[in-house]
């Protein structure tokens, strides 16, 4: 803020952050609508995030229309900056970069980026395909590997003479800091949503729920058998033996299992990763 006033681009300093809020405000909103626990809205240059209450129970529809909610906001308001300028209420030139503003940060926060709207969007999509376990896993290790490329862009310029691209630099490397401490985070994640599992999976059977199988040998251990299920699916698992049915367990007796022998020292979160 002090480096725009001094080169006198405190106005474009403004419009920017007028374009984030109402960018969250979006989100905050859609968010809101769906009744989630909002704990705070943290305003970023390339976007910002709403955190909220989340373990991995938040509906999968329910998530993308909030992600959706914020880009949307972008391409409201630059329509709206379109639409004055071409009236002759805003200048052509204010006009032009307020939209530019609007579409750069509505595309960024597309990307396939963690905490990104766009990395939201994808790990709730790959929820509906995979197990949450490894939902967790390829979303991090996806935005990694993006978050690598914003940096590698912002370096090169160089290989040609250019300037470095300090701004985009900047947001690479606090994106790979961030997911970094994000995948090394899972198992207390994956952790948090077992937790909560079982009172959504309860509620999910008062109102009548199909159950997805899953089909185990006996000898097969808990960690193993907590890291296939799937966080849209409620879950009977079937214990084979001999090419039998030797039992049907409900999920939530695998879980309460699981973390009966976490809290008693018999299991390692390492198992996770």
């Amino acid at each position: 803020m002090i480096a725009s006033i001094a080169t006198g681009q405190f106005a474009q300093l403004a419009t920017l952050f007028v374009i984030v809020l109402w960018h969250e405000l979006g989100h905050l909103f859609a968010a809101l609508r769906f009744g989630w626990t909002v704990r705070e809205v943290k305003l970023l240059p390339f976007g910002g995030v709403v955190e909220v209450e989340d373990a991995g129970t938040l509906p999968v529809r329910e998530e993308i229309w909030v992600a959706i909610a914020g880009p949307a906001q972008n391409v409201i308001l630059a329509a709206i900056g379109y639409f004055l300028g071409q009236i002759g209420w805003i200048g052509k030139e204010w006009s032009d970069d307020f939209v530019r503003a609007n579409v750069l940060i509505g595309l960024f926060n597309l990307l396939p980026v963690l905490p990104l709207d766009g990395g939201r969007m994808l790990q709730a999509w790959i929820s509906l395909q995979l197990p949450f376990h490894r939902t967790l896993m390829w979303s991090a290790k996806i935005s990694l590997a993006f978050s690598g490329l914003i940096v590698i862009a912002s370096l090169y310029p160089l290989r040609s003479g250019g300037l470095l691209h300090l701004n985009l630099l900047t947001v690479g490397v606090f994106l790979c800091a961030s997911n970094w401490v994000y995948l090394r985070n899972i198992p207390f994640v994956f952790l948090r949503f077992l937790v909560h599992r079982s009172e959504r999976s309860e509620k999910q059977i008062d109102r009548g729920k199909l159950s997805r199988p899953i089909v185990i040998a006996e000898n097969r251990p808990l960690s193993s058998i907590i890291k296939l299920f799937m966080k849209e699916q409620y879950h009977l698992v079937y214990v084979m033996k001999r090419g039998k049915i030797a039992n049907v367990v409900p999920e939530k007796a695998i879980i309460d299992g699981f973390l009966g022998r976490l809290t008693s020292g018999n299991a390692d979160l390492k198992i996770f990763m």
